[in-house]
């Protein structure tokens, strides 16, 4: 009796976030992911070059959508991704100490860094234009206005290294490219997936419109090079881009975007000595942002 009375663990199979589903890898490969000690954590889907593409059709559908979503209804929905990363602290707790080997109290300690840099970005979402906006003197009788405005696709390459860059470093590079109107599709850090891939489960449930944000596991050698080229990203972070040579070192890929015209963010001189828990400042709010400017006659 005692022996069919003990049930058997049901182990989580994580799984790519596209465009607000939960697929598997269209491989159907995985890989193995371990602990800092080497042990084995779970399997991750193995994201491909055709999941990247798919990521961007979904990224660039949701553009419409999101970009004219009031500022404060963006606010709102990012507020909302916080209260949600809240109620799972103690799932993200455990997944991000694995991940960075890190104990308990730590690893508790960044979660609570990343629901707060949420809750700092949903309060950004209608200030963002007061700083990044200008009404401008000009020899006539017009209002001139510069009025910032989201670029679009932003492909990321989400920190691979740097304390707290398993989820409080991911959040501190995704959280401003929506905050500001932007889509995203993100090559998470290919050897602590988790906590990025449980974060998509977050999103899912946050009022974050299918498509906004998009998570892929994987290479990043197979999957940073395609959002790079690929003609309908607009933007690229290469903040996680730390391989010194090869298809996803940060200078091949400034390459491969340079031949569509996108903006890229570079990464920092020493990646591996990032502290994600430093405050953010406004810089990536500004960095994915274009300005139109706008005439308009006075007194009609």
């Amino acid at each position: 009796m005692s022996e069919l009375s003990t049930r058997l663990d049901v182990f989580k199979t994580y799984k790519l976030f596209v465009g607000g589903k939960f697929p598997r890898s269209e491989s159907g490969r995985v890989y193995e992911v371990t602990d800092a000690k080497g042990q084995w954590l779970a399997n991750a889907p193995l994201g491909t070059r055709k999941d990247t593409r798919d990521a961007v059709l979904a990224a660039r559908a949701a553009v419409k959508g999101w970009s004219g979503t009031t500022a404060y209804n963006r606010g709102q929905v990012l507020y909302r991704v916080a209260e949600m990363l809240q109620g799972r602290r103690e799932q993200f707790a455990a997944e991000v100490a694995a991940a960075e080997g890190l104990g308990g109290k730590k690893a508790a300690a960044l979660v609570d860094q990343a629901i707060d840099r949420w809750v700092w970005y949903a309060g950004w979402t209608d200030k963002v234009a007061q700083i990044a906006g200008a009404a401008n003197p000009v020899a006539g009788p017009f209002f001139n206005l510069s009025v910032p405005e989201p670029t679009g696709v932003v492909g990321i390459v989400a920190p691979q290294t740097g304390y707290g860059h398993s989820l409080l470093g991911l959040v501190s590079v995704l959280a401003p490219v929506i905050a500001t109107g932007n889509t995203a599709v993100v090559a998470v850090a290919a050897g602590a997936p988790l906590p990025a891939l449980s974060l998509g489960e977050v999103l899912a449930t946050s009022d974050v419109p299918g498509g906004v944000v998009n998570i892929l596991s994987g290479r990043t050698a197979d999957l940073a090079p395609t959002l790079a080229s690929h003609q309908d990203v607009n933007a690229l972070d290469l903040t996680g881009a730390i391989a010194a040579e090869g298809p996803d070192s940060a200078a091949s890929l400034e390459a491969a975007a340079a031949d569509t015209l996108k903006r890229v963010l570079r990464p920092a001189l020493d990646p591996a000595a990032q502290d994600w828990t430093n405050a953010p400042g406004t810089e990536r709010l500004l960095s994915f942002l274009e300005t139109k400017t706008v005439w308009h006659p006075m007194g009609q």
